[in-house]
Protein backbone atom coordinates (compact mmCIF):
# COMPACT_ATOMS: atom_id res chain seq x y z
CA UNK A 1 0.00 0.00 0.00
CA UNK A 2 1.15 3.55 -0.79
CA UNK A 3 -0.40 6.37 1.20
CA UNK A 4 -0.19 10.09 0.34
CA UNK A 5 -1.04 12.60 3.06
CA UNK A 6 -1.44 16.31 2.20
CA UNK A 7 1.29 16.22 -0.46
CA UNK A 8 2.27 19.65 -1.82
CA UNK A 9 4.89 20.46 -4.44
CA UNK A 10 5.83 23.80 -5.98
CA UNK A 11 8.42 25.07 -8.43
CA UNK A 12 9.46 28.54 -7.39
CA UNK A 13 6.32 30.40 -6.40
CA UNK A 14 4.08 28.23 -8.61
CA UNK A 15 2.19 25.46 -6.76
CA UNK A 16 1.84 22.29 -8.83
CA UNK A 17 0.49 19.74 -6.32
CA UNK A 18 -1.90 21.35 -3.87
CA UNK A 19 -2.48 19.03 -0.94
CA UNK A 20 -3.27 15.55 -2.25
CA UNK A 21 -4.49 12.62 -0.12
CA UNK A 22 -4.58 9.17 -1.74
CA UNK A 23 -4.41 5.55 -0.61
CA UNK A 24 -3.22 3.10 -3.28
CA UNK A 25 -3.85 -0.51 -2.34
CA UNK A 26 -1.94 -3.67 -3.21
CA UNK A 27 -3.26 -6.20 -5.74
CA UNK A 28 -5.02 -3.31 -7.48
CA UNK A 29 -4.36 -1.18 -10.54
CA UNK A 30 -4.35 2.43 -9.35
CA UNK A 31 -4.69 4.76 -12.34
CA UNK A 32 -3.72 8.44 -12.34
CA UNK A 33 -5.45 10.34 -15.12
CA UNK A 34 -5.83 13.98 -16.09
CA UNK A 35 -5.13 16.42 -18.89
CA UNK A 36 -1.67 17.82 -19.65
CA UNK A 37 -0.61 20.18 -16.87
CA UNK A 38 -2.93 18.61 -14.30
CA UNK A 39 -0.01 17.56 -12.09
CA UNK A 40 -0.13 13.78 -12.58
CA UNK A 41 3.50 13.47 -13.75
CA UNK A 42 4.86 15.67 -10.95
CA UNK A 43 2.76 13.74 -8.45
CA UNK A 44 4.14 10.43 -9.73
CA UNK A 45 7.72 11.71 -9.52
CA UNK A 46 7.04 12.71 -5.92
CA UNK A 47 5.71 9.23 -5.15
CA UNK A 48 8.84 7.48 -6.47
CA UNK A 49 11.15 9.97 -4.76
CA UNK A 50 12.46 11.85 -7.80
CA UNK A 51 10.91 15.06 -6.44
CA UNK A 52 10.70 15.98 -2.75
CA UNK A 53 7.42 17.64 -1.72
CA UNK A 54 7.54 20.74 0.48
CA UNK A 55 4.77 19.36 2.66
CA UNK A 56 3.10 16.05 3.35
CA UNK A 57 4.00 12.40 3.66
CA UNK A 58 4.34 9.54 1.15
CA UNK A 59 4.31 6.20 2.92
CA UNK A 60 5.21 2.82 1.48
CA UNK A 61 3.62 0.31 3.85
CA UNK A 62 4.11 2.82 6.65
CA UNK A 63 7.64 3.95 5.66
CA UNK A 64 7.77 7.65 4.77
CA UNK A 65 9.95 8.17 1.69
CA UNK A 66 9.94 11.95 2.22
CA UNK A 67 11.93 11.78 5.46
CA UNK A 68 13.74 8.52 4.69
CA UNK A 69 17.57 8.51 4.74
CA UNK A 70 19.25 8.08 1.36
CA UNK A 71 20.43 4.52 2.01
CA UNK A 72 16.91 3.44 2.95
CA UNK A 73 15.57 5.12 -0.20
CA UNK A 74 18.02 3.10 -2.27
CA UNK A 75 16.78 -0.10 -0.64
CA UNK A 76 13.16 0.89 -1.22
CA UNK A 77 13.80 1.64 -4.88
CA UNK A 78 14.98 -1.93 -5.38
CA UNK A 79 11.42 -2.95 -4.50
CA UNK A 80 10.01 -0.65 -7.16
CA UNK A 81 9.55 -1.78 -10.77
CA UNK A 82 9.27 0.76 -13.59
CA UNK A 83 7.72 0.42 -17.03
CA UNK A 84 8.73 3.49 -19.02
CA UNK A 85 6.62 5.11 -21.71
CA UNK A 86 8.95 4.19 -24.57
CA UNK A 87 9.98 0.90 -22.92
CA UNK A 88 13.56 2.34 -22.62
CA UNK A 89 15.26 -0.86 -23.75
CA UNK A 90 18.99 -0.94 -24.49
CA UNK A 91 19.28 -1.27 -28.27
CA UNK A 92 22.68 -2.96 -28.10
CA UNK A 93 21.40 -5.72 -25.77
CA UNK A 94 19.24 -8.71 -26.58
CA UNK A 95 15.82 -9.12 -25.01
CA UNK A 96 17.25 -11.49 -22.42
CA UNK A 97 20.17 -9.16 -21.64
CA UNK A 98 17.75 -6.28 -21.11
CA UNK A 99 15.80 -8.31 -18.57
CA UNK A 100 19.00 -9.52 -16.91
CA UNK A 101 20.25 -5.96 -16.40
CA UNK A 102 18.46 -5.21 -13.06
CA UNK A 103 19.57 -8.58 -11.70
CA UNK A 104 23.18 -7.85 -12.61
CA UNK A 105 22.95 -4.44 -10.93
CA UNK A 106 21.14 -5.39 -7.74
CA UNK A 107 21.19 -9.15 -7.27
CA UNK A 108 23.90 -11.24 -5.64
CA UNK A 109 22.70 -14.41 -7.37
CA UNK A 110 24.89 -16.51 -9.64
CA UNK A 111 24.70 -16.11 -13.41
CA UNK A 112 22.70 -19.33 -13.78
CA UNK A 113 20.23 -18.16 -11.13
CA UNK A 114 19.90 -14.75 -12.79
CA UNK A 115 19.39 -16.33 -16.21
CA UNK A 116 16.77 -18.70 -14.83
CA UNK A 117 14.85 -15.79 -13.28
CA UNK A 118 15.06 -13.73 -16.48
CA UNK A 119 13.73 -16.64 -18.51
CA UNK A 120 10.92 -17.16 -15.98
CA UNK A 121 9.59 -13.63 -16.41
CA UNK A 122 10.07 -13.73 -20.18
CA UNK A 123 8.00 -16.90 -20.24
CA UNK A 124 5.37 -15.13 -18.12
CA UNK A 125 4.98 -12.41 -20.76
CA UNK A 126 5.11 -15.02 -23.57
CA UNK A 127 8.41 -13.84 -25.02
CA UNK A 128 10.85 -16.62 -24.17
CA UNK A 129 11.20 -17.50 -27.83
CA UNK A 130 12.35 -13.93 -28.57
CA UNK A 131 15.05 -13.76 -25.88
CA UNK A 132 17.93 -13.67 -28.37
CA UNK A 133 16.41 -10.95 -30.54
CA UNK A 134 17.35 -7.28 -30.33
CA UNK A 135 14.79 -4.50 -29.69
CA UNK A 136 14.96 -3.41 -33.34
CA UNK A 137 13.80 -6.89 -34.35
CA UNK A 138 10.58 -6.95 -32.31
CA UNK A 139 7.29 -5.07 -32.45
CA UNK A 140 6.17 -2.20 -30.22
CA UNK A 141 3.87 -4.47 -28.24
CA UNK A 142 6.66 -6.97 -27.70
CA UNK A 143 8.94 -4.17 -26.48
CA UNK A 144 6.31 -3.25 -23.89
CA UNK A 145 6.19 -6.85 -22.73
CA UNK A 146 9.98 -6.93 -22.44
CA UNK A 147 9.70 -3.74 -20.38
CA UNK A 148 7.17 -5.42 -18.11
CA UNK A 149 9.41 -8.48 -17.73
CA UNK A 150 12.34 -6.27 -16.78
CA UNK A 151 10.17 -4.30 -14.34
CA UNK A 152 9.08 -7.43 -12.44
CA UNK A 153 12.31 -9.44 -12.60
CA UNK A 154 13.38 -8.33 -9.10
CA UNK A 155 9.94 -9.34 -7.79
CA UNK A 156 8.96 -5.80 -6.74
CA UNK A 157 6.22 -4.86 -4.29
CA UNK A 158 5.38 -1.73 -6.25
CA UNK A 159 5.02 -1.28 -10.02
CA UNK A 160 4.83 2.06 -11.83
CA UNK A 161 3.75 2.22 -15.48
CA UNK A 162 4.06 5.43 -17.48
CA UNK A 163 1.66 5.46 -20.43
CA UNK A 164 2.03 1.70 -21.03
CA UNK A 165 -0.17 1.79 -24.15
CA UNK A 166 1.49 4.75 -25.82
CA UNK A 167 1.97 4.11 -29.54
CA UNK A 168 0.13 0.78 -29.57
CA UNK A 169 -2.88 -0.27 -31.60
CA UNK A 170 -6.15 -0.90 -29.67
CA UNK A 171 -5.89 -4.69 -29.75
CA UNK A 172 -2.31 -4.74 -28.48
CA UNK A 173 -3.22 -2.14 -25.85
CA UNK A 174 -5.87 -4.47 -24.47
CA UNK A 175 -3.32 -7.29 -24.24
CA UNK A 176 -0.91 -5.05 -22.32
CA UNK A 177 -3.71 -3.94 -19.97
CA UNK A 178 -4.67 -7.55 -19.31
CA UNK A 179 -1.05 -8.50 -18.61
CA UNK A 180 -0.56 -5.60 -16.17
CA UNK A 181 -3.76 -6.54 -14.35
CA UNK A 182 -2.81 -10.22 -14.15
CA UNK A 183 0.69 -9.67 -12.77
CA UNK A 184 -0.61 -7.08 -10.30
CA UNK A 185 -2.80 -9.74 -8.72
CA UNK A 186 -0.32 -12.63 -9.10
CA UNK A 187 2.58 -10.74 -7.52
CA UNK A 188 0.37 -8.90 -4.99
CA UNK A 189 1.84 -5.58 -6.12
CA UNK A 190 0.68 -2.03 -5.63
CA UNK A 191 0.50 -0.92 -9.26
CA UNK A 192 0.30 2.74 -10.29
CA UNK A 193 -0.46 3.52 -13.94
CA UNK A 194 -0.27 7.01 -15.45
CA UNK A 195 -2.39 6.98 -18.58
CA UNK A 196 -4.41 8.93 -21.12
CA UNK A 197 -5.94 5.73 -22.50
CA UNK A 198 -9.64 5.59 -21.65
CA UNK A 199 -9.76 1.91 -22.59
CA UNK A 200 -7.28 1.29 -19.76
CA UNK A 201 -9.47 3.31 -17.41
CA UNK A 202 -12.49 1.16 -18.16
CA UNK A 203 -10.64 -2.18 -18.40
CA UNK A 204 -8.25 -2.18 -15.41
CA UNK A 205 -9.23 0.85 -13.33
CA UNK A 206 -9.69 -0.74 -9.90
CA UNK A 207 -8.93 2.65 -8.38
CA UNK A 208 -8.86 5.82 -10.48
CA UNK A 209 -7.53 9.20 -9.41
CA UNK A 210 -8.50 12.13 -11.64
CA UNK A 211 -6.16 15.09 -11.24
CA UNK A 212 -7.26 18.62 -12.11
CA UNK A 213 -5.07 21.70 -11.66
CA UNK A 214 -2.88 20.00 -9.07
CA UNK A 215 -5.68 18.59 -6.96
CA UNK A 216 -7.46 15.27 -6.67
CA UNK A 217 -10.75 16.14 -8.32
CA UNK A 218 -12.34 12.66 -8.20
CA UNK A 219 -11.53 9.09 -7.25
CA UNK A 220 -13.37 5.83 -7.61
CA UNK A 221 -13.50 2.62 -9.63
CA UNK A 222 -14.10 2.01 -13.33
CA UNK A 223 -17.65 0.98 -12.45
CA UNK A 224 -18.34 4.10 -10.39
CA UNK A 225 -17.05 6.37 -13.14
CA UNK A 226 -20.04 5.49 -15.32
CA UNK A 227 -22.37 7.04 -12.73
CA UNK A 228 -20.26 10.01 -11.70
CA UNK A 229 -21.93 13.41 -11.95
CA UNK A 230 -18.62 15.29 -11.67
CA UNK A 231 -18.74 17.64 -14.66
CA UNK A 232 -14.96 18.09 -14.96
CA UNK A 233 -14.44 14.32 -14.92
CA UNK A 234 -17.20 13.67 -17.42
CA UNK A 235 -15.92 16.38 -19.77
CA UNK A 236 -12.50 14.71 -19.67
CA UNK A 237 -13.52 11.04 -19.88
CA UNK A 238 -16.60 11.32 -22.08
CA UNK A 239 -15.45 14.22 -24.24
CA UNK A 240 -17.09 13.20 -27.53
CA UNK A 241 -20.78 12.82 -28.36
CA UNK A 242 -20.13 9.15 -29.12
CA UNK A 243 -18.69 8.47 -25.64
CA UNK A 244 -21.49 10.44 -23.98
CA UNK A 245 -24.02 8.30 -25.82
CA UNK A 246 -22.08 5.15 -24.88
CA UNK A 247 -22.21 6.17 -21.22
CA UNK A 248 -25.98 6.70 -21.38
CA UNK A 249 -26.48 3.35 -23.10
CA UNK A 250 -24.34 1.63 -20.44
CA UNK A 251 -26.43 3.20 -17.68
CA UNK A 252 -29.64 2.09 -19.38
CA UNK A 253 -28.31 -1.46 -19.86
CA UNK A 254 -27.13 -1.68 -16.23
CA UNK A 255 -30.48 -0.42 -15.02
CA UNK A 256 -32.26 -3.02 -17.13
CA UNK A 257 -30.06 -5.74 -15.59
CA UNK A 258 -30.51 -4.33 -12.09
CA UNK A 259 -26.82 -3.38 -11.78
CA UNK A 260 -27.20 0.37 -11.50
CA UNK A 261 -25.70 1.96 -8.41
Amino acid sequence: MIELLNVKKSFGDKPIIKGVDIVMESSKCNLIIGSSGSGKTVLTKCIVGLFTPEEGHIKYDGQDIVSMPLEEKKELRQRIGMLFQGSALFDSMTVEQNVLFPLEMFSGKSYNERKKRADEVLARVNLLEAKNKYPAEISGGMKKRVGIARAIVLNPKYLFCDEPNSGLDPQTSLLIDKLIKEITVEYDMTTVVVTHDMNSVMEIGDHIIYMYQGQKQWEGSNKEIIYSDDKLLNDFIFASDFLQDAKKMRQIEDKRKGLAQ
